[in-house]
């Protein structure tokens, strides 16, 4: 594929993950992950016309990381909860009989409801979003690793700069508005980056060594 074309998609895919992060924007995540698919297959054809696989293996290994992290902070999230939604539910309805067919039957007592009874939800979700927080932080680590890797290949600098943002953001999240800012203009600069590279920026492979005399 010509560099050209990863170029175009790259930036056009970023420009989507950058829309996206629009709440009235996002379509329930369909930009995203178009815009992501196609950075990473810009990634993975720039990582051939480098002949550089980190630019491409780092970025995969952030989007599985991401994508595993997810999965487990939802399967925590949700083991969390069942654990405690039967003592919970006994304590709003006393006469319950652990039958869950008769709750639709039964008045809701929230006279004995305190904060002991709410605490292990509140607590699913904090231990949920430290689940998040962490993946999300190794999963920008590898991204920053990738760009970086493009920026001394390609010549263009915001690459690197995208990434530490990104990076930065990542690390921000635990204030959410900061690092979400600072992802948000990582993705930028990134898009801004893929229309940056020129052709004759590519660093040939290097030739094999002559035969010894």
């Amino acid at each position: 594929m010509q560099i050209e074309t990863s170029k175009t998609l790259g930036g056009v895919g970023a420009i989507l993950m950058f829309l996206g992060v629009i709440p009235f924007l996002s379509y329930y995540g369909i930009i995203e992950l178009v815009g992501l698919i196609l950075v990473m297959v810009a990634l993975y054809n720039l990582a051939s016309y480098y002949v550089e696989k980190g630019i491409f293996n780092n970025a995969l290994y952030g989007l599985i990381i991401g994508i595993v992290g997810g999965v487990i902070a939802v399967g925590t999230l949700i083991l969390m909860v069942l654990s405690s939604l039967t003592e919970f539910l006994y304590t709003v309805y006393p006469d319950w009989n652990g039958d869950w067919s008769a709750l639709s039957g039964l008045t809701p007592d929230v006279s004995n409801l305190d904060i002991s009874a709410i605490m292990p939800f509140i607590t699913g979700f904090f231990v949920t979003l430290l689940v998040l927080w962490i993946f999300a932080i190794i999963a920008f680590y590898f991204v920053r690793r990738s760009l970086t890797t493009l920026s001394a290949k390609s010549g263009v600098g915001l690459f690197s700069t995208a990434g530490l943002l990104m990076l930065v953001g990542a690390v921000l999240l635990i204030a959410l508005f900061i690092g979400v800012i600072l992802i948000w203009i990582g993705l930028l600069l990134l898009a801004v980056a893929f229309f940056q590279i020129k052709p004759q920026q590519a660093q040939p492979a290097t030739p094999p060594a002559p035969p010894p005399m």
